[in-house]
């Protein structure tokens, strides 16, 4: 056989490529959730950076679902809800069932995105939960005194300086932002209700900021079931073929151009590393 007879018996013809089977398209959603990422920090997720991922994942024609592989301890929670909302619009858009599996972590923000799928599966040593609202932070009143220098600050409108790091912390200041907080945990509770419906237990208190491992999750209604994502999409979808998209950071992001200083790059490491570790990962 000649070359040329070899290399075109290698391409598949028409009527094949028809003949392939059906996709399940899994994206990979790891990480911190946060505006914006550095170059620097473990992976992060935002709304910009998994919108790629999301479309070629939604955009396959021989889709017959979406599986979401979630391992995240939370974060911002507007991303959160954004990245959930174009879930449920893409799925909407090309009415297509989407699964959730959780991974090691799906808390907070993490659990926000996985309740955009329409089922949720935890492996048995998934922590699963924590429907709560959190700040941190640090102050340093004292902090600019003891090396002799002086704070100055200029600002209109009484509570612009509001939490501000260098200041005495004002009662009425962290009034105002436990009002805050429980606004977006009603906000939060309000999208599980609407997403879990009815299968929520009413054993315990789910909306206290507790977690539970996958079994437990199960039992209260926080997830439909315990498996991973193998052996759950290979029984419902025996014959589909899986692919993985996942989002990739921009080339110059990728070589650590345009990132921030190291002193700012290494706090938001810090910061973030923090987030795992109050989960023990």
């Amino acid at each position: 056989m000649s070359v040329t007879n070899k290399l075109t018996s290698r391409i598949p013809k028409l009527g094949e490529a028809r003949d392939r089977g059906d996709v399940v398209a899994v994206v990979k959603l790891h990480g911190v959730i946060t505006p914006q990422g550095s170059p620097l920090a473990r992976g992060t997720i935002s709304a910009a950076n998994v919108e790629s991922a999301l479309r070629r994942a939604f955009d396959h024609d021989r889709l017959k679902a979406v599986a979401l592989q979630v391992n995240s301890p939370g974060g911002a929670p507007t991303q959160s809800g954004l990245i959930a909302e174009r879930i449920r619009q893409l799925a909407d858009e090309k009415k297509v069932p989407v699964l959730a599996f959780t991974e090691d972590i799906a808390a907070s923000g993490g659990y926000w995105i996985a309740c955009a799928a329409d089922e949720i599966y935890a492996h048995r040593t998934s922590m699963v939960g924590s429907i709560g609202v959190v700040t941190g932070g640090f102050g340093f009143p004292g902090l600019l005194e003891r090396f002799g220098v002086e704070r100055r600050l200029y600002h209109a409108g009484e509570n612009k300086t509001r939490l501000d790091p260098f200041s005495p912390e004002r009662p009425e200041d962290v009034e105002w932002l436990k009002k805050l907080h429980t606004q977006l945990h009603d906000l939060f509770v309000d999208w599980v209700t609407q997403r879990r419906g009815g299968k929520l237990s009413k054993e315990e208190n789910l909306f206290s900021g507790d977690v539970w491992l996958g079994a437990r999750a199960a039992e209260l209604g926080l997830v439909d079931g315990v498996g991973n994502l193998r052996e759950v999409i290979g029984e419902r979808f025996p014959d589909a073929e899986i692919t993985v998209t996942e989002s990739r950071k921009p080339l110059l992001a990728r070589l650590g151009v345009g990132a921030p200083g190291v002193a700012s790059a290494l706090l938001d490491v810090a910061e973030r590393r923090a987030t795992w570790s109050r989960f023990g990962l």
